[in-house]
């Protein structure tokens, strides 16, 4: 069906023929790439190394193990764990590398491997060819027998994670208890079961969880999408709770549903938890192209600068960096907060937004009602074979010259009082396609528009 081999690591779809799907073969192949690269380079030879709960994830993890410790590399084993955790027990740990296997929001027919440097951060461009270019040339040499890695399996990462979030002098502990918050959870059957209760439980909230059973088998798309959470915004209103929160199988992205049912709105989760923050700390703010400018607006609200990065959680650590940002992140709800390390973090998020909401007195929807209300739409169209689509987007370009508009990602044309951008996607044969405007009719409008302009170009 699908393989993907990227710059990040690499996604595809189990079972199939090597080389067009995800098979052992691949696992093998980019594990012992990525092992020779952290060997290489001269880093500790330890991984860290956590997954999902994909029903693939047991196996990919148990090839995966194998080829490090034939390397010659530590591996400590989270089991099932969060995209964050692990990152933090990297640092942690001092750890040379580490290894997600997850597919984010893919269907549960997807894994992944994702790759961390030293820092607890998703390899670098540079780094992330190095290992594509020793996928090419092989050249992997193993250790001998005397001289093989081991394994250690550790349960410590999560409470030290959940301490460290806890320990943030912007988590209003006292504040969120004295709320007493009902919250319905959704970790659409995977690792959120595991690590967002505790959280949650510390922080005084009575929590209800559906799709709690942390087996792979997802409930709906896992995607946290106000379209595949239907189920837990019935789920809030049938218990009146506070507050409704969803999370990727991995743990990264965090979507939000108001006490009425209503979605917060994925693009909002960043923008809220940027207010709150830059209240009391003002600086820049960062997200990719395809995020939601209400972040532009409450960072200016507070004497900020903000900043648009590339698409993808790397290029915008990156821009962060460089702009010493107190926020950032994407408009998928992944929140980073460098204050804490700097990766995507739904529990962060989670304990900021409750911590706002304590602050705020209000409900989450009276909340919502005082950001600017931009509407947002996303779609996309699949790629033919052998497309041209660097060429399309030129012609574009060329045809919305006197807009103004980036190339840093794909096309992003800025109207006045609205925005398109296109751009191929990282992980699926897809051409993206996002536009933001003051009312969802203009949204779809433009939308439509421009993908009646590449379906044209293509054929």
């Amino acid at each position: 069906m699908a393989l993907i081999k990227s710059i990040s690591g690499i996604r595809g779809t189990i079972g199939g023929l090597p080389g067009q799907n995800l098979t052992p073969q691949d696992i093998v192949e980019c594990t012992a790439a990525f092992g020779t690269w952290l060997l290489q380079k001269g880093n500790p030879p330890k991984v860290v190394l956590g997954r999902d709960a994909r029903i693939s994830g047991a196996m990919v993890k148990d090839l995966v193990v194998s080829t490090l410790l034939a390397l010659g590399i530590d591996v400590l084993d989270l089991g099932l764990s969060t995209t964050p955790t692990v990152e933090m027990a990297v640092t942690f740990e001092k750890a040379g590398a580490g290894i997600i296997i997850t597919a984010s929001h893919n269907p549960k027919e997807w894994n992944a491997l994702k790759f961390l440097n030293e820092k607890g951060e998703f390899i670098s461009a540079a780094d992330g060819e190095a290992v594509l270019k020793l996928i090419a040339d092989g050249g992997i040499s193993y250790a001998p027998v005397d001289a093989l890695g081991k394994v250690h399996e550790r349960t410590d990462f999560l409470p030290k994670h959940l301490q460290a979030i806890i320990d943030l002098p912007e988590v209003e502990v006292d504040l969120v208890r004295a709320r007493g918050f009902k919250v319905v959870l959704d970790p659409v059957n995977s690792s959120g079961a595991l690590a967002v209760p505790p959280l949650l439980e510390y922080l005084g909230c009575k929590v209800i969880v559906i799709n709690a059973e942390p087996n792979g088998q997802f409930a709906h798309n896992p995607e946290p999408l106000p379209e595949h959470l239907i189920e837990l915004s019935k789920a809030i209103v049938e218990h009146q709770a506070d507050l409704g929160i969803a999370v990727d199988p991995d743990v990264d992205r965090l979507a939000l549903v108001c006490e009425n049912g209503e979605a917060f709105g994925e693009e909002y989760t960043l923008v809220a938890v940027a207010d709150y923050l830059l209240q009391q700390t003002p600086g820049n703010s960062v997200s990719n192209l395809s995020s939601s400018r209400a972040l532009k607006d409450v960072t200016l609200k507070h004497g900020g600068q903000y900043f648009a990065a590339a698409v993808g959680e790397v290029n915008v650590v990156e821009k962060m960096k460089a702009v010493n940002a107190v926020i950032g992140g994407e408009g998928n709800g992944g929140i980073i907060v460098p204050q804490l390390h700097y990766g995507r973090d739904a529990l962060v998020g989670i304990a900021l937004f409750l911590s706002w909401l304590a602050k705020s007195e209000g409900t989450a929807s009276a909340l919502r009602a005082t950001y600017p209300d931009y509407q947002m739409v996303k779609d996309k169209i699949a790629l033919p074979a052998g497309l041209d689509l660097e060429g399309i987007l030129q012609k574009l370009e060329q045809k919305y010259q006197h807009e103004e508009h980036s190339t840093i990602d794909g096309l992003k044309i800025d109207f006045p009082n609205s925005w398109l951008h296109l751009r191929k996607s990282n992980t699926e044969p897809i051409i993206r396609i996002y536009s933001e405007a003051p009312t969802l009719t203009e949204a779809k409008a433009l939308v439509e528009q421009i993908k009646a302009e590449v379906l044209e170009l293509i054929a």
